[in-house]
């Protein structure tokens, strides 16, 4: 018999999917020249902290300050990516995942693979009391090929790890094909203030994502105000995606493909007619992130990464006229 509220207790702030690719991450190779693209990507220009993929990887420094920092994150590769900042406990590193948690994932998610999601998520059942300390800290939301956004959050010293876990056409985590950077943040406090934004997103469980502001066309500064943090049926929180809706796009296969649980869910290809453009990952409750994207006129709409979004008020539809 599964121990759910035990399950759910542990996975709370560690998302199954996530962590599986995370801590497999060590078994992939980066090439020579990757490395020579890094080096010449890793520059910090007027306070913004560049991200950069070209294939399955995070060119980024190794090091920021803390404090608040603006993240500008550049798809250069062929599929949709997004960055998730993840707060390990103290002590903790990607050595303890790999010799204490990753078999621990593997189990469960071979089962889940082979549809026994019962005995999966007993096998998450497993894992060590530390593990539901981990604290997702925010990051982008989800980015399609060509585009680039950026995202305000801010960070206390300490050790963090980068990941995206959208799925290849093949079922395989892009953590799992390299997609996973340490990051350290220093005591060194950034220059960085939080923007004034004009459109305020609250979002929680229970009322889901609420604003009165009008979008505009331009520029627009959104600040996603996290008023509870919760654990829904696929194990990850409610978070914010920007999307551009084209002529052709279908709704409803944009509400099941960002459900990972399903077993379509982020897998390359994404919906026709949908261009992610960004937003903001799950954060704490009672946290605060911003995402800055320029609209133009059309059709869009904002998403969480949660199954049945709309009947959560987590789908939230609008359009910008000329």
């Amino acid at each position: 018999m599964i121990n759910k509220k035990k399950t759910e207790n542990i996975l709370m702030k560690a998302y199954g999917p996530i962590i599986l690719s995370l801590f497999f991450f060590l078994n992939a190779c980066v090439s020579d020249k990757k490395t020579e693209d890094k080096k010449e990507t890793l520059v910090e220009k007027e306070n913004v902290i560049e991200i950069i993929t070209k294939n399955m990887e995070f060119q980024i420094v190794d090091k920021i300050p803390s404090g608040w920092n603006t993240f500008r994150y550049t798809n250069k590769s062929t599929q949709v990516h997004f960055f998730l900042i993840d707060k390990y406990p103290e002590g903790k590193t990607i050595e303890d995942a790999e010799k204490i948690v990753a078999p621990i994932f593997q189990e469960g998610m071979d089962l889940i693979n082979q549809g026994k999601a019962e005995e999966g998520y007993a096998a998450f059942g497993k894992l060590p009391e530390w593990f539901g300390e981990v604290v997702f800290m925010g990051g982008s939301g989800m980015v399609s090929p060509g585009q680039t956004c950026e995202t305000i959050i801010k960070l206390d010293p300490g050790y963090y790890i980068l990941e995206c876990y959208v799925k290849m056409a093949n079922g395989q985590f892009h953590s799992n094909m390299g997609m996973v950077k340490e990051l350290v943040v220093t005591e060194e406090k950034s220059d960085v203030s939080p923007p004034a934004a004009n459109i305020k997103i609250n979002i929680s469980s229970a009322k889901g994502m609420v604003y009165t502001d009008q979008i505009l066309k331009g520029t627009n500064t959104f600040s996603v105000y996290y008023e509870d943090q919760i654990v829904h049926e696929n194990f990850v929180g409610h978070d914010v995606n920007l999307v551009k809706l084209d002529d052709n796009a279908d709704i409803e296969a944009l509400e099941k493909w960002v459900n990972w649980a399903d077993p379509k869910g982020l897998i390359t290809p994404s919906p026709e007619g949908i261009t992610f453009l960004g937003g903001v990952n799950d954060m704490p409750a009672g946290s605060t992130g911003y995402f800055t994207p320029t609209l133009e006129p059309g059709n869009y709409a904002l998403i969480s990464e949660v199954p049945n979004a709309s009947d959560k008020n987590l789908l939230k539809r609008f359009t910008i006229l000329n």
